[in-house]
C-alpha cells in the first residue's frame, strides 16, 4: 500500500498520473510532486519489501530535483524485477476537491501502462473528494493511496 499527500500552491504545474493537468495550482514538492505515482510506487516497493521512494529517490539528492515521476516509476519497475518481480495490477485512489479528476483517468491509466509495460486494463483509478473535510476539502493539498499486486516471474 502507498499513500502520498503534496501541498497545492501557485506557480507550479500539476501533474497526475504522469499527465499534465491544465489548472492554476500545481503541487509542491522536491519532484514534479506527482501524488498518484508516488503513492504508486511506494505500493510497488512496499509489495516487494523494497521500503519506499524517499529511500530510493531522496528529497535531498540533487539528481531527484524537478524529476519527472514517470522516471521514478520506471526505475520502481526495473528495481523490483532485480527480486525476481512483476507487476499484476494497481488499484489508485486520488483525493481531491478540485481539479476534477475523472475526465483524466483514461489518459492516466494509458501514461501509467506506457511506462510500466502492461496493459491500461490492469491499472484502476478512482477519484474522490472529502466532502470539503479536511486539507483536501479545503483545496490545501492533493493526496492518493494505492496498492500494487506483484508476483514472481
Amino acid at each position: 500500500m502507498g499513500y502520498d499527500v503534496h501541498r497545492l500552491v501557485p506557480g507550479r504545474e500539476l501533474w497526475m498520473g504522469g499527465i499534465k493537468l491544465d489548472y492554476e495550482l500545481g503541487l509542491l514538492g522536491h519532484s514534479d510532486a506527482d501524488v498518484l505515482l508516488h503513492a504508486v510506487c511506494d505500493a510497488i516497493l512496499g509489495a516487494a519489501n523494497m521500503r519506499d521512494i524517499g529511500y530510493h529517490f531522496p528529497d535531498t539528492a540533487a539528481e531527484t530535483e524537478g524529476m519527472d515521476s514517470k522516471v521514478i516509476l520506471q526505475k520502481t519497475i526495473a528495481l523490483i524485477a532485480t527480486k525476481g518481480y512483476h507487476l499484476v495490477n494497481i488499484d489508485a485512489t486520488i483525493c481531491a476537491e478540485r481539479p476534477k479528476m475523472n475526465p483524466h483517468i483514461p489518459a492516466m491509466q494509458q501514461c501509467m501502462a506506457a511506462v510500466i509495460g502492461c496493459d491500461a486494463d490492469c491499472i484502476s483509478i478512482k477519484a474522490t473528494t472529502t466532502e470539503k473535510l479536511g486539507f483536501t476539502g479545503r483545496e490545501e493539498g492533493i493526496s492518493a493511496y494505492a496498492v500494487a499486486l506483484i508476483e514472481k516471474d
